[in-house]
């Protein structure tokens, strides 16, 4: 048999939550207001997105009883393994990595976004050409790539310090807009009369508000870094329904003041109408001027530094358990002679995402839409193996795996998987909010061949493994 590589246990709880709450956030929560409010208006996007974070928070329990139950790297790869074996594995991991390493290069594409906002006359040097409207300009590239670089180096350094890190940026990240937002809210220039009307004239308020929740994986994902970094805790498991839990609490609460801080400056569909090029950081110039910007700066700095290093600790965890597994070549499950972190993994993941910044931001945000529906496939998974992982009473027959009776975990998880499904048809099913767009479809093709390639390269090995050598390499020892 070989050897089992495994992971080091130097993450902290605080760290733990830092990494899924600064995921969470990433660039969106800065960027995005002005899109959303468009789609749904101010109280669509908040009643949207606390919604949402309700129904994740479902899938928040459920992965919380997985990660108590097997606190083994690998996310959903793992459990899904668990309970549905390796094709079923196979599918939702390579979804999941898509999820991730999109949400890398796009925080890295908000990074570059941001300095065009401040120095436009810098960053638009060099206009390559365009694509769907979108300009590209190198030193924007430029930008972007570096930015991807320099935080695949900090996460090859070391996971505890970059952990760590982690933990400050999102203290800063906190206090920085809620500064921002108490100063938006206090300030004579602003009115709350101007996030009237609450919702976007012309639609339903129900259809406005099932867009946002259809985005709700999306704009969440990040909770679920914390089963991916479960080997590295050096606390009990126990702990991560509550560390999961208080991410989506506070990620919630911080989407709903960024919203307020946009909104106050003019009339929400006036500033829809201007289309400015990053509508929240125009509309606090306006109001708090160049130290209210420069506030604003410092948080959306923060979000974005928080959300590469969330995803690229999550995607590097990820592949390295799928190369662990015989999944993915084995190269992914390499560690550091001296740090101890998945390198390859690490430099795979900013190999991919150095390619985003040449297609353009249009491109991306189809690919962000498109990735949407990968992370609500891992979801549903999250829920279905927690399903199994208890008993409705003690003469029920259950798989071996099965842990407890436990009715309520199991009522718990079975609405999870059913809310899960729910947003994944809000993607999927012709006519709803959110049916994503032709060239989304077209690319979500493109990444389920990339990965049929991957599968049947790799078939062999991985499906002729034996199964108590798979259960090793996967679980840590034979399966239960």
């Amino acid at each position: 048999m070989s050897d089992r590589i495994t992971l080091g246990k130097t993450f902290k709880p605080h760290w733990v939550w830092a990494i899924a709450f600064g995921s969470a956030i990433g660039w969106g929560s800065f960027v995005l207001p002005v899109e959303w409010m468009n789609m749904a208006g101010p109280m669509g996007v908040v009643i949207g997105l606390w919604i949402g974070g309700l129904i994740l928070s479902l899938v928040g329990l459920s992965t919380g009883f997985l990660v108590k139950a097997y606190p083994i790297t690998g996310g959903a790869f793992t459990y899904a393994y668990l309970a549905f074996g390796r094709k079923h594995a196979f599918l939702c991991g390579w979804f999941l990595i898509l999820g991730y390493a999109a949400i890398v290069a796009l925080n890295a594409s908000a990074f570059a976004l941001m300095i065009k906002f401040l120095v436009p006359d810098v960053v638009k040097v060099g206009l390559l050409y365009s694509i769907a409207g979108w300009d590209v300009y190198f030193v924007e590239v430029l930008i972007a790539s570096a930015i991807l670089v320099l935080f695949a180096w900090l996460n090859i350094r070391g996971a505890d310090a970059t952990a760590q890190t982690q933990f400050y940026f999102c203290v800063l990240l906190i206090a920085a807009a809620t500064g921002v937002t108490a100063a938006m809210s206090f300030a004579p220039e602003t009115s709350f009369s101007n996030l009237l009307p609450l919702y976007k004239p012309g639609i339903p308020s129900w259809s406005a508000i099932a867009a946002i929740v259809a985005i709700s994986p999306w704009a969440y994902v990040g909770f679920d870094t914390v089963p991916q970094a479960a080997e590295e805790f050096n606390f009990s498991p126990a702990k991560a329904t509550f560390l999961i839990l208080a991410a989506l609490a506070v990620a919630a609460a911080h989407y709903s003041i960024m919203i307020l801080a946009t909104g106050l400056a003019i009339p929400w569909l006036d500033l829809v109408d201007l289309r400015e090029i990053w509508g929240t950081g125009w509309a606090v110039q306006q109001v708090l001027g160049t130290a209210g910007l420069a506030a604003l700066v410092v948080a959306l700095c923060m979000g974005i530094f928080t959300g590469l290093i969330g995803f690229y600790i999550s995607c590097s965890r990820l592949m390295f358990a799928m190369g662990r597994a015989k999944a993915l070549p084995a190269v992914f499950c390499r560690l550091h002679g001296k740090h101890g972190t998945p390198w390859a993994s690490i430099v795979f993941v900013c190999a991919i995402c150095l390619l985003a910044p040449w297609f353009g931001r249009s491109v991306l945000l189809w690919i962000v839409d498109m990735s949407a529906v990968g992370i609500s496939i891992a979801f549903i998974y999250y829920c279905a193996v927690a399903y199994r992982l208890f008993k409705w009473t003690a003469s029920q027959r259950a798989p071996a795996f099965c842990k407890e009776v436990a009715p309520g975990k199991k009522l718990i998880a079975l609405a999870g998987m059913l809310c899960s499904i729910g947003l994944l048809g809000l993607l999927l099913v012709p006519g709803s909010p959110a049916f994503l767009e032709t060239p989304a479809w077209i690319a979500l093709g493109c990444w389920v061949l990339i990965g049929l390639g991957f599968y049947l390269t790799l078939a062999r090995e991985y499906c002729n493994t034996p199964k108590a050598e798979m259960d090793r390499l996967i679980l840590g020892h034979a399966a239960a």
